[in-house]
């Protein structure tokens, strides 16, 4: 019983590094498209200026319903979905990596789609894959909001974590992410997930969307997120780029810490903005819906 215990926090403690995300009821695809042998599929709405939303690990596009439903009057959205998330098909890497060829993958569908500049928002993973390719293809993208992420996710362990140091960790939580029975799973998204999101309501559909993500997939990916150190590539970054991120008192610790280590994480990106927003867990979206659609105005422009 005591192990497996610790097998059920190590996981649950995984899975919330790793910010799974929820599904949502949203229109069936207008438009899908299929990039890099299927890394990611591509659903268009609307008119007008273009803005790419990738969501997270274990996340369908949904989860950016809500705001879709407000810029798509005025804007082009191509709302992403990365394979092997949210019952996404899921592919096989050589590598065992998801983040960085979806990075590629959204890159290669800009250039093929003739995209001008557009405004790329990303959500936990989909920040991370956001800042990949803002600094791998600086050419393709007009600006940037980074949600809820760091360059580095392991400086929530240290602020002094290296990728070498983190690698034991890092195996660990992918080895306990794919040890864990099949029973165990619900109990360890129910865990996760109080850690993620405040709104309690929107806690069932959450933990619903992470069962239905492949766990190999949601495993590697941990994995990915915890041994990536973007930082060296920030300096390549030449988009605006805005950083909106999460504080609540129940975090236990004052709101200056977390504003220190994103500081601290982005201090090599020439063109940064940092935008706290408060009384939100890791889904802002969902948290503080109004506060976040406004930052998302001020940030398009609107």
């Amino acid at each position: 019983m005591k192990s497996q215990r610790r097998l059920l926090k190590v996981c649950a403690t995984a899975i919330t590094i790793a910010c799974c995300l929820p599904a949502f009821a949203y229109a069936e695809p207008v438009v899908q498209s299929a990039a890099a042998a299927e890394r990611i599929s591509v659903v268009v709405e609307g008119q007008g200026p273009d803005i790419i939303l990738i969501p997270g690990l274990a996340s369908s596009r949904e989860v950016w319903a809500g705001l879709a439903k407000k810029l798509s009057a005025t804007h082009r959205l191509h709302l992403v979905q990365i394979a092997g998330f949210a019952g996404q098909p899921a592919i096989t890497d050589r590598d065992n990596l998801v983040a960085a060829p979806a990075a590629e993958a959204i890159g290669d569908y800009i250039q093929r789609q003739r995209l001008t500049a557009p405004a790329i928002i990303g959500h936990s993973l989909g920040g991370e894959v956001a800042l990949m390719i803002a600094a791998r293809h600086p050419e393709r993208v007009g600006r940037v909001m980074v949600v809820d992420a760091l360059p580095f996710y392991s400086l929530l362990f240290s602020p002094d974590a290296t990728v070498e140091a983190v690698k034991p960790r890092a195996d660990a939580f992918r080895a306990a992410i794919m040890a864990a029975p099949d029973e165990q799973s619900e109990a360890m998204q129910t865990a996760a997930i109080a850690r993620l999101v405040k709104d309690q309501a929107a806690r069932p559909a959450l933990i619903k969307a992470g069962l239905q993500s492949d766990k190999q997939t949601v495993a590697d990916a941990t994995r990915e997120l915890m041994i990536t150190d973007l930082r060296p590539e920030l300096h390549n970054i030449t988009a605006p780029v805005e950083v909106v991120y999460a504080w609540d008192t129940l975090y236990g610790f004052p709101a200056a810490n977390t504003d220190a280590t994103y500081r601290h994480a982005y201090a090599s990106l020439p063109k940064i903005k940092l935008h706290r927003i408060d009384d939100s867990f890791h889904f802002i979206m969902l948290d503080q819906p109004q506060q976040f659609a406004d930052a998302v105005s001020e940030f398009i422009g609107q």
